[in-house]
């Protein structure tokens, strides 16, 4: 069975001690979730706190970017090896804010994916295409170029510790959301897409996420579609209550 993943991207939003607070909050109402994974992506300055305090509970922590070398004169960036240290798990990768305002290519991207599975970090891979780009029907021609690039080389066994996240670039915060049966479409080619890329088996095995206005009203009917392995959520994750509410229709799920 696939894991619904339910993920918290903060953006640059939330101090140390802001993010304490946060979780102080957030754990004991997310305590007793069994079935749906909880991750939360905090910017760097706060992600040694967030490490330490969901240290043995069911909550992850994802870094929202790092770079590709483990070392060097990269004034300002965070390697995988400095991740690691502070114990972070997971990392964002791709987000259309960093193709969008950093230039990040799909070949920057595949060498960050293929350096954080070197270094035992699990890449949430996120994908998805530009307003124009739906009106111009070629969604499924992006979202292609984007999955083909990012995964450039990385096997199918390395695959079993990529979560990917389709974000309509028209969705994120904007309000607008992709329809359950739009957002439904998209998934189901991201798999079978997999499935010609990787086989049946592993393609039937990758969380697949949502992202792109996912709150606490809509979580559960787009969750509930087949191929929706949960959520990528930004505005809603910075509040605990509204982000446990999301996290628990994940939880009811099974697929």
């Amino acid at each position: 069975m696939r894991k619904v993943i339910v993920a918290g991207n903060w953006k640059m939003n939330k101090t140390a001690k802001e993010a304490g607070e946060f979780f102080a909050e957030f754990k004991p109402l997310v305590k007793d979730v069994k079935n749906a994974g909880i991750i939360i992506g905090a910017p760097f300055t706060a992600l040694e706190t967030a490490v330490r305090e969901t240290k043995g509970t069911n909550i992850k922590i994802a870094a929202e970017n790092m770079n590709a070398k483990e070392s060097g004169a990269y004034t300002g960036e965070v390697s995988p090896l400095m991740l690691k240290d502070l114990g972070v798990e997971y990392v964002i990768l791709g987000h259309s804010e960093r193709r969008e305002y950093y230039g990040e290519t799909n070949e920057i991207i595949n060498e960050k994916v293929k350096s954080a599975l070197a270094h035992d970090l699990k890449p949430i891979l996120c994908i998805g295409e530009k307003l124009e780009e739906r009106e111009a029907n070629t969604t499924e021609d992006v979202v292609k170029s984007q999955i083909i690039g990012g995964l450039k080389d990385v096997t199918a066994d390395q695959m079993a510790n990529v979560i990917l996240a389709y974000e309509p670039v028209w969705a994120i915060g904007t309000g607008k959301t992709a329809t359950p049966a739009q957002a439904q479409e998209v998934h189901a080619f991201i798999r079978s897409l997999l499935t010609d890329l990787f086989g049946a088996q592993v393609a039937e095995n990758v969380t697949v996420q949502y992202g792109g206005s996912m709150n606490d009203g809509n979580a559960a009917e787009l969750i509930a579609q087949k191929d929706i392995d949960g959520g990528l959520v930004g505005g809603a994750s910075l509040v605990p209550a509204k982000f446990t509410v999301i996290v628990k229709a994940g939880d009811a799920v099974t697929k």
